[in-house]
């Protein structure tokens, strides 16, 4: 894989990328959490500043990128993030901590336009065979990035401060820019008799995934799982301070061992990807994901949060590696942005309205309940993959009959 230069640029550029966000994150909630004194609900509000923009600017941005040059959209995109980052530390030496929120806002809007960018390259110019090996080294990156990324982002924060954490993530996002311009010039493409209004092309995107039997049934998974993860995505650091009895810096440990059982699940699945249905995959994440929810949820001993949180991270790859594969192989290259623009609105729409809700229910409630809560969901995620589990063919051969 590592021979084709859109693979090594893309993944050079996403590790970049990568280390600028957890650096950026970490800083804002270490940051933030100091300000409030653990406010649950100011915390959540530093997800749905995240989060926000892909339920809001996913389906444009996929629709975009499916127009546009996906280099010179990737490669702006970057550019324009660093800048949106050096603007921000200015305007928070003379204002307050809430530009920080605005500077994560735009960041995830670029974010929409960029990664089906990515996408579309990676479909035009990787072999099919090779599509779940590479979503597979993908997910390996990012679980190496949860590993040293949370130690990386408090060490710089607590030891540098806030500006120049910022100012860090600044110049990784425009080292990014620099190395994707390594990537072969895009390719002038002549199409003919398909629609050129934008709105003619986003309705055309959002029917080609609502005529597909296995896009529906993962758009239903995607609502709800994206639920779940949105109930609970802002609360982690509650679980290290209330149920642990740990300070809220002791929350880059859990996510370190996550991180790294990631990183061994991605290596695991990146040799199996050939032989198991990402289906089955997802399935498989899922369930695994009710066990370790629930058990965190309800843990106040830290060994058995850690080791469930292991667990977690070995069969989180399953869920990132089904749902990417699946979207890969059943989306033809002209709508890959548009399918992966309708899909992710309805996991971010649902996990923003989970982090909305997270903190108020945790305050009203307890802990445990909102965890419960989260669990049973994922379980009913898992549930709504079962038509495509019994079908037992490929997900290839589910389009062919959706499209007679």
């Amino acid at each position: 894989m590592f021979k084709n230069p859109y693979i090594r640029t893309i993944i050079a550029s996403n590790a970049l990328l990568n280390l600028g966000i957890w650096v950026r994150n970490f800083a804002i909630l270490l940051y933030v959490t100091d300000l409030t004194h653990n406010d649950p609900v100011y915390v959540s509000l530093i997800s749905v500043a995240e989060f926000a923009p892909i339920f809001l600017f996913a389906i444009i941005g996929g629709t975009f990128a499916d127009r546009w040059r996906p280099k010179r959209t990737m490669v702006s995109c970057d550019l324009l993030s660093a800048a949106s980052i050096f603007i921000v530390l200015l305007a928070l030496w003379y204002g307050s901590w809430q530009v920080l929120l605005l500077s994560t806002f735009f960041s995830a809007i670029l974010s929409q336009f960029s990664q089906p960018s990515a996408m579309k390259i990676l479909k035009q110019h990787v072999a099919p065979e090779q599509l779940q090996g590479v979503m597979a080294l993908f997910q390996s990156l990012m679980a190496l990035f949860m590993v040293i990324g949370p130690v990386v982002g408090t060490f710089i924060y607590q030891h540098f401060g806030i500006f120049s954490s910022l100012s860090i993530t600044g110049m990784l996002f425009l080292i990014s820019a620099l190395v994707l311009t390594r990537i072969p010039q895009d390719e002038q493409v002549i199409e003919i008799d398909r629609p050129t209004h934008f709105i003619e092309e986003l309705k055309e995107g959002i029917r080609y995934v609502w005529n597909n039997r296995t896009l529906r049934t993962l758009g239903g998974t995607f609502t709800i799982i994206g639920l779940a993860v949105g109930l609970i995505q802002p609360l982690m650091v509650f679980v290290a301070i209330e149920n642990l009895g740990q300070d809220k810096e002791f929350l880059q440990w859990p996510l370190m061992a996550n991180g790294a059982a990631m990183l061994l699940g991605g290596g695991l699945i990146m040799g199996v990807a050939k032989k198991v249905q990402p289906q089955l995959l997802l399935a498989a994440g899922l369930l695994v994901s009710t066990l370790t929810t629930f058990g965190v949820g309800w843990s106040h001993n830290i060994v058995l949060t850690m080791a469930l949180q292991v667990l977690s991270g070995l069969f989180y790859p399953c869920i990132h590696i089904g749902i990417n594969t699946m979207m890969m192989k059943n989306a033809e290259a002209a709508f890959i942005g548009r399918v992966g623009g309708a899909l992710s609105p309805l996991f971010s729409g649902m996990m923003v309205v989970g982090m909305s809700i997270g903190g108020t229910l945790k305050r009203e409630s307890s802990l445990n309940t909102v965890y419960t809560v989260s669990a049973g969901l994922f379980l009913l995620g898992a549930m709504l993959l079962l038509p495509l589990l019994r079908d037992r063919q490929p997900v290839q051969a589910v389009i062919a009959d959706d499209s007679e």
